[in-house]
C-alpha cells in the first residue's frame, strides 16, 4: 500500500468509541418527554399550577426508574418536588442534574407557543455553584462566538454579530423578556437598528433559539435568574455557542449570599465552561409548538412528541420526533411526519 493511501486510510478511520460504559445520553429524553406530555393537557386551561405540577411529577416518577444515582443541583423548585439537593434514580452512574420540567408555564397556562421541558446533567461537579439571583446576559450561536463582549455597549455587541453573519445591524433579531428592568435595554437595542421579538417566558428556550440557524434569531438578552443561566450554558456547551453572564445582585443581602458560594468579585464575567466546565448532556421536549421544537400533539390513542438531545460527550445533536401510545392495543396507524 502506498503511503498516501496509507495516510488517506488513517484520515478516514472511525473515531474510536469514549472510554467507559455506553452513554445513556437518549434516555433522558424519556424524561423530558413524559414531563411535556403531563403539562401539554393544561394548555390553554389557564392552570399555571395545574401544569407545573403535572410536569413535576411526571419527570420526577421517570427520573426515578433511570440506572442513575442521581443529585439535583439545579432545581426546578425551592422545595418539594425535585428541589436542588434531593437525590434521584434507581441506582447506577453518579451524575448531577440541572432541570425545569416546564419553561413557560404562564405560557401554557394561556395557551401560547414556545413553552418546553428540559434537563440537563452531568458527571458530579458539571455545574457552578451559584446564589439564587439575577444576572445579565447575553447568548449566541457558533457564528457570532468570540465576538460579544458583555462589557461593551449593546450597539456595539449588535454590530459585531451581524459582522460575523455578513448582514447589517437591522436584519439581526434580538430576543429580550418582556419586563419591565429591561426598557432600557430595549432601548438601545431599537437604536442600534436590530429587530426585537419580546417574548412573555422562556429564557433558555431563547437562547437555544438564538444559537440554532433556521431560526432568524441571532441574541438572547437580558437579565434573568441563576438557574435558567446554567441551563443555557449547559445547551449553549453542546450546540458551540457562546454565554456570558454576570450576576445582578439587588441588595447587599445578595451580595453577602454571592460571597457566601465563592464569588468575592461580583462584578465577574462568567463564561459559558465556567458555568459548565463538565461533559454534558442536554435534552427538551416541545410542550406547546414554537420556532425551535413543535409541541405535543394528541392523536385518537396516541400523541407525538418533538425532542432535542445533544451530548458533547457523543458530539451529536438529535432532534427525534416520537409517537407514544397509550394502549397496548391499538387501532391508529403510524404516520409518517407530515402526512395527512
Amino acid at each position: 500500500m502506498s503511503s498516501s493511501k496509507a495516510a488517506r486510510k488513517k484520515k478516514e478511520a472511525p473515531v474510536p468509541e469514549p472510554p467507559g460504559s455506553i452513554c445513556i445520553c437518549a434516555h433522558y429524553a424519556r424524561a423530558t418527554d413524559a414531563a411535556a406530555l403531563a403539562s401539554a393537557r393544561w394548555l390553554g386551561r389557564a392552570d399555571r399550577d395545574g401544569a407545573e405540577e403535572a410536569a413535576f411529577a411526571a419527570m420526577q416518577n421517570t427520573l426515578g426508574s433511570l440506572p442513575i444515582d442521581g443529585r439535583i443541583v439545579v432545581g426546578a423548585s425551592d422545595e418539594g418536588g425535585l428541589a436542588a439537593g434531593q437525590q434521584i434514580g434507581a441506582g447506577g452512574t453518579p451524575v448531577d442534574l440541572a432541570l425545569d420540567p416546564l419553561e413557560g408555564r404562564e405560557v401554557v397556562a394561556r395557551g401560547g407557543p414556545g413553552a418546553m421541558s428540559m434537563i440537563a446533567v452531568g458527571e458530579p461537579g458539571a455545574f457552578v455553584t451559584l446564589p439564587d439571583m439575577y444576572m445579565r446576559r447575553m447568548a449566541v450561536g457558533p457564528r457570532a462566538r468570540g465576538q460579544i463582549d458583555l462589557r461593551r455597549p449593546v450597539g456595539e455587541n449588535i454590530v459585531a454579530i451581524a459582522k460575523a453573519f455578513g448582514r447589517n445591524a437591522n436584519d439581526i433579531t434580538t430576543i429580550v423578556l418582556d419586563r419591565p428592568r429591561h426598557h432600557d435595554l430595549i432601548d438601545e437595542i431599537r437604536h442600534a437598528g436590530a429587530r426585537i421579538k419580546l417574548i412573555s417566558d422562556g429564557d433558555v428556550t431563547a437562547s437555544i433559539s438564538a444559537a440554532i440557524r433556521g431560526t432568524n434569531d441571532h441574541l438572547a438578552i437580558g437579565i434573568g435568574g441563576t438557574r435558567q443561566a446554567v441551563l443555557t450554558a449547559a445547551a449553549l456547551r453542546c450546540l458551540g455557542g457562546e454565554l456570558q453572564a454576570q450576576l445582578w445582585p439587588v441588595s447587599r443581602r445578595e451580595i453577602e449570599q454571592a460571597k457566601a458560594t465563592g464569588i468575592d468579585d461580583i462584578e465577574r464575567i462568567f463564561s459559558t465552561t465556567d458555568l459548565v466546565p463538565g461533559e454534558i448532556i442536554f435534552a427538551a421536549t416541545g410542550v406547546s409548538g414554537g420556532d425551535l421544537l413543535r409541541g405535543v400533539r394528541f392523536l385518537a390513542d396516541s400523541a407525538r412528541t418533538h425532542t432535542l438531545v445533544m451530548c458533547t460527550r457523543c458530539n451529536w445533536v438529535r432532534f427525534i420526533d416520537s409517537i407514544h401510545f397509550f394502549a397496548r392495543e391499538r387501532r391508529e396507524e403510524v404516520r409518517l411526519l407530515g402526512s395527512a
